[in-house]
């Protein structure tokens, strides 16, 4: 018998219905306050430009749309849009230059919204989350960082508002990228050894590498949410969905086992002729890590294909909520959109207990 009920969380319908508009690949253009400034950020080839796993048009609404699923004010949405359009010290994508054209964009998005992402864009980021991480926030929740440049640095301090605003969007940032690929080249991210040659690296360089989910960046993310606690932080602008609420914690060795584990069954390292090994082994990396949804989705579909209806409806249900806490996805082999579509599917079958039968019947599931 098994012990689902305790492997998956309850669905929350409001966050679903918060979820479904942004599967539309139209929602950008339909936001208020982001629709305005899209054609401008577009003008600038942003849909032409490499970005990780995909274009620096998909990286930055990606980021964008994780912040509107967690409800943050428009100046940190428009931040998330903008967030690297000055150029920073990861990525040589400048779009405006900062010395010419802050005036310019200050028309378009305020100056409010304009300064957050000229801030964000300036300051040595790496540095940030290394001192968030140490617990450095001070009492009113301010933080003293470096901007970027050559040695000795200039300090600024930023404030408490400044500082959630730059974990949240921070948090957006890195699921919305990373995977295995970043896990290689920014091994030990903040805390990268520059040193390492390409050259000699040169099996970790090759892009995209096996697309495998990142080992080790959700436990980093789920201690920026839980920075987000800090007494002069918590009510600064809302707290992400994800880790309940930004109030959970993952081990990192819990992460990396996890991510090894889902790995092995969806590259069919597991015996294939009955399911019961992949099922343990994906019970087990959804019992290490419940926050992401992709191992919960193919859980729910052994279920299914094992007869296990309940069980099977229980995960969907686990899998379509942890979806729509990050609004992007975990396992970046497909989008986030086509997650959610195919674990809809999964839920609409379990429901009516149906699943078919024969291989090429799979091909024609569509939801009702």
């Amino acid at each position: 018998m098994t012990d689902s009920p305790r492997l998956f969380p309850d669905l929350d319908d409001t966050l679903l219905q918060r979820a479904l508009p942004l599967l539309d690949d139209e929602w950008l253009q339909r936001d208020a306050d982001l629709a305005p400034v899209l054609p401008v950020v577009l003008a600038r080839g942003v849909g032409q430009d490499w970005h990780k796993a995909g274009t620096f048009r998909h990286h930055l609404v990606g980021v964008a749309r994780s912040l509107t699923l967690w409800q943050q004010p428009s100046d940190v949405r428009l931040l998330g849009l903008l967030h690297s359009v000055y150029g920073n010290a990861f990525v040589d994508l400048v779009k405006f230059d900062a010395a010419s054209e802050r005036q310019r964009l200050q028309g378009v998005i305020g100056e409010a919204a304009e300064h957050l992402v000229h801030l964000f864009c300036t300051m040595s980021r790496a540095q940030f989350v290394q001192k968030v991480l140490a617990g450095e926030v001070q009492e009113d929740g301010s933080l003293q960082v470096e901007l970027n440049g050559a040695a000795p640095r200039q300090g600024v301090r930023l404030s408490a508002y400044e500082v959630a605003a730059f974990a949240i969007v921070s948090m957006a940032d890195t699921i919305e990228q990373w995977f295995s690929w970043q896990d290689e080249i920014f091994s030990r991210f903040p805390g990268t050894d520059t040193s390492r040659r390409q050259a000699v690296h040169w099996g970790a360089s090759l892009w995209p590498g096996p697309m495998r989910p990142t080992a080790r960046m959700v436990s980093q993310v789920a201690a920026l949410g839980r920075a987000l606690q800090h007494p002069a932080l918590k009510g600064q602008l809302p707290l992400p969905p994800v880790f309940d609420g930004c109030q959970q914690a993952l081990a990192p060795q819990h992460e990396a086992a996890a991510s090894a584990l889902y790995w092995s069954v969806v590259q069919l390292a597991q015996p294939l002729v009955d399911l019961d090994a992949a099922t343990a082994t994906l019970e087990q990396a959804v019992q290490l890590n419940p926050w992401v949804g992709e191992p919960q989705m193919v859980l729910a579909q052994l279920y299914l294909s094992a007869g296990r209806g309940e069980d099977a409806e229980r995960a969907a249900r686990g899998a379509l909520q942890q979806f729509c806490t990050w609004g992007n996805a975990w396992d970046k082999r497909v989008q986030w959109d086509a997650w959610v579509a195919w674990t809809r599917i999964l839920l609409q079958s379990a429901a009516q207990g149906s699943w078919p039968e024969r291989l090429d019947k799979l091909n024609n599931l569509a939801l009702r």
